[in-house]
């Protein structure tokens, strides 16, 4: 009878630079783990590796001039430019800012609020609820330095404002600050505007197109190559993050490639069907810091076909009291397995269902990995997953 479920291990391997083998260094790392835990590799294990050292090992890289370069060709030199709804983040935005101001004179700057996108915190959400203000308000700089300004995030000490405008001023560019949750507020200001959130990003610029904007968004930028840069075809900076002060790293290009052969050579070398995806931020929420964890555009952007889909599960709380609530035990243990076994192919709508994840597998695992790997110092860019599809009657 087996005991334990999904184990998940983080999984170490060299330190990943530009242009190193990805491939062979994930496979021989897990062998090295093999040899050294004991375990034996099965159909449907799960191999992830982070996208960062998918981005690296790419040399996927570009430049902050590389970012000016395109947003000066594709808004055809702008004087001055707005931009609606940055997310505030030294590591994910600060660069992409950069560039934003060394391709102009006068950059209007659109936020958010209370927060940005993804969580981030942009004034004390307490004094804004006791003062005249509304989520439709337009909050002027004046008015935010007046009212919030004395706000600092609580994790990171730092008001993202100041951050932001002394960056600005760094590249000669003048900068106005405005808060508004109104995309099309950006054009009081200027038409010229770059829209910058993530995950609504098709939804602003067709908002602001419809009401004349000279509009780009961030995954048109860096679509294509720059003066020999690296690109992303369809994220462009979306999912990029700071690697020097003049260079960022992009979201991977070339991660299917990458997956398709190290499940090849599993299968080569374990005889087992292995699934492989390249993750990057994982799907859940802080509750505390209430930072909603996807500044990437999606949470897998590569894996292998046989994780498409979403869990087909049945709530063993539900079956328990609603079709067994007087059995126990052994005899309980063996009807829930038969339940188990004969359910349908999709549950979909079905009550049985309630309360289970109705999320993407690759979703759900790629969370799973993020919390694993960590984001700093772990040095384990690649997590093995074995169970994770397995279920009660698997014993």
């Amino acid at each position: 009878m087996r005991n334990v479920g999904t184990v998940v291990r983080g999984i170490r391997t060299p330190i990943i630079k530009d242009g190193d083998n990805l491939a062979d260094i994930v496979v021989n790392s897990l062998l090295d783990a093999q040899k050294s835990e004991g375990f034996q590799f099965k159909n449907r294990d799960v191999v992830a590796i982070t996208e960062a050292v998918v981005g690296i090992s790419e040399g996927n890289y570009a430049s902050v001039d590389n970012i000016a370069t395109d947003i000066k060709r594709k808004l055809n030199n702008p004087e001055e430019l707005g931009i609606v709804f940055p997310i505030l983040s030294r590591n994910r935005f600060s660069l992409i800012l950069k560039g934003i101001a060394r391709s102009t004179k006068k950059l209007y700057v659109q936020l958010s609020f209370p927060a940005d996108e993804v969580g981030n915190g942009i004034l004390d959400e307490e004094k804004f609820d006791n003062s005249n203000y509304t989520l439709s308000s337009v909050i002027t700089e004046e008015d935010y330095k007046r009212d919030f300004g004395d706000w600092l995030h609580p994790f990171t000490g730092i008001n993202m404002i100041d951050f932001y405008r002394e960056l600005i001023e760094a590249e000669g560019c003048e900068a106005v600050f405005v808060l508004s949750n109104k995309a099309t507020d950006i054009l009081k200001y200027t038409k010229n505007v770059i829209a910058c959130d993530i995950h609504t990003r098709f939804k602003t610029k067709k908002m602001l197109q419809e009401n004349g904007a000279n509009v780009i968004a961030l995954h048109e930028i860096l679509n294509e190559p720059v003066d020999g840069s690296g690109c992303n075809p369809k994220y462009g900076l979306l999912g990029s993050n700071k690697s020097t002060e003049e260079r960022l790293k992009l979201f991977p290009a070339k991660g299917q490639t990458l997956v398709e052969n190290i499940k090849n050579k599993l299968k080569e070398i374990t005889s087992c069907d292995i699934e492989v995806m390249v993750y990057g931020d994982g799907a859940f929420k802080d509750p505390v810091g209430k930072i909603w964890e996807l500044a990437d555009p999606v949470v897998s952007p590569f894996y292998t076909s046989g994780l498409e889909g979403t869990p087909n599960e049945i709530k063993l709380k539900y079956v328990s009291d609603n079709k067994f609530p007087d059995l126990r035990g052994d005899e309980l243990k063996e009807a829930i397995k038969n339940e188990i076994r004969q359910k349908d192919a999709n549950l979909k709508g079905r009550m049985i269902t309630q309360g289970t994840t109705p999320r993407r597998l690759t979703d759900l695992i790629g969370s799973l990995c993020d919390l694993t790997s960590g984001s700093g110092d772990k040095g384990t860019p690649v997590v093995f997953i074995q169970g994770y599809f397995d279920n009660l009657s698997d014993d």
